[in-house]
């Protein structure tokens, strides 16, 4: 779990994070950037799923918790997508 950022990496807005290009159905990994708030638990971070909308500038990432799928709404910048 990441506890803080990297020294040089302090205070800066990854612009690549904010501006990717993900679309609906597209693989993601949920990784929090501690420098803006996440809206999933902690329990989560690392956890794969796939994007099945968007709700203003955020998009919904629907995870597999066991037998249960749970849907998440979060920004971009928590977001990596993962290589198809």
């Amino acid at each position: 779990m990441l506890a803080h950022k990297e020294i040089r990496q302090k205070g800066k807005l990854p612009l690549s994070k904010v501006f990717a290009e993900i679309k609906l159905g597209d693989k993601v990994a949920l990784v929090k950037d501690l420098s803006f708030r996440s809206t999933f638990p902690n329990r989560f971070q690392g956890r794969t799923g796939t994007i099945i909308g968007k709700q203003g500038k955020s998009l919904i990432v629907c995870i597999k918790d066991g037998q249960k799928e749970k849907k998440f709404i979060t920004q971009r910048i928590h977001l990596k997508k993962l290589s198809s």
